[in-house]
C-alpha cells in the first residue's frame, strides 16, 4: 500500500497471550469517590500531560504526518498501522512548548521553525488524566526523512509529506481513527486560510 493512501490500515503482526497489569509505561489507579452522599469506585489511567503538534509547511501547502503501529488500534479495528499527528508525553518538569519542539524532531525528523499553541483538551475524561496541548507547528517538509522516531523508546515513525488538501480529503472521508489527528486536522480545516497570520508569517 502506498503511504499516500491516507487510510489507516491492517498490518500484520504477532501476539502474544494477554496479561492483566496494574501498570506499566501508564500508572493504573482506582480511587474512592464520595460524590454528593454516594461512595463511589472509579478507575483511572495516568498518563498526565501529553502535546500534539500539526506540522505544516506554509509554502509547499504541505503537512507532515506519520505513521506508527498501534496495538489498540490493532485490536479495536484491525487497523494497527494508523495516520498521525506527531505527540508525546511532556517529561516531569518539562515545559509544554518545549516538550512540542523535542516530539516535533524525533518524530519527523525536523524541528519546528515557528510554534503556537492553538487548543487544549482532555480526549477521555472519564477513564484517564491525559491532559493534550495542541500547538501550530511551522516546518520545513524538504527536509523530512523517509524514517523517524527514538530507538531508546522503540519508537519507529515514517514520516508523510501530504498535500493539505488531500489530508482534509482523508479525514471527510472517515479514513482516520487517531483522536490527535482528527482534532488537528479539523482545527487546520477550519483555520487553514489563516495559518500565516496565525503563525506570525
Amino acid at each position: 500500500m502506498a503511504d499516500s493512501d491516507l487510510s489507516d490500515a491492517a498490518i500484520e503482526v504477532a501476539l502474544g497471550g494477554s496479561e492483566n497489569r496494574g501498570g506499566g509505561i501508564y500508572r493504573y489507579e482506582r480511587y474512592r469517590v464520595e460524590l454528593d452522599g454516594t461512595s463511589l469506585e472509579r478507575d483511572v489511567v495516568r498518563i498526565g500531560r501529553v502535546v500534539v503538534i500539526i506540522p505544516v509547511d506554509l509554502d509547499r501547502d504541505e503537512i507532515v504526518l506519520i505513521r506508527q503501529f498501534r496495538l489498540g488500534a490493532h485490536l479495536a479495528l484491525g487497523l494497527g498501522d494508523l495516520v498521525e499527528v506527531p505527540a508525546g508525553r511532556v517529561e516531569r518538569g518539562e515545559d509544554v512548548a518545549d516538550a512540542a519542539r523535542r516530539e516535533c524532531q524525533e518524530e519527523i525528523g525536523v524541528p519546528p521553525q515557528a510554534l503556537v499553541p492553538i487548543f487544549e483538551v482532555m480526549p477521555s475524561a472519564g477513564s484517564s488524566d491525559e491532559h493534550m496541548f495542541f500547538f501550530l507547528g511551522v516546518v520545513d517538509a524538504s527536509k523530512v526523512p523517509e524514517r523517524a522516531g527514538v530507538a531508546h523508546e522503540q519508537e519507529e515513525t515514517r514520516p508523510l509529506r501530504v498535500p493539505t488538501g488531500h489530508a482534509l480529503d482523508a479525514l471527510a472521508a472517515g479514513n482516520l481513527h487517531y483522536g490527535a489527528a482528527v482534532m488537528g486536522l479539523q482545527w487546520l480545516a477550519l483555520n487553514r486560510e489563516r495559518l500565516r497570520e496565525i503563525a506570525g508569517r
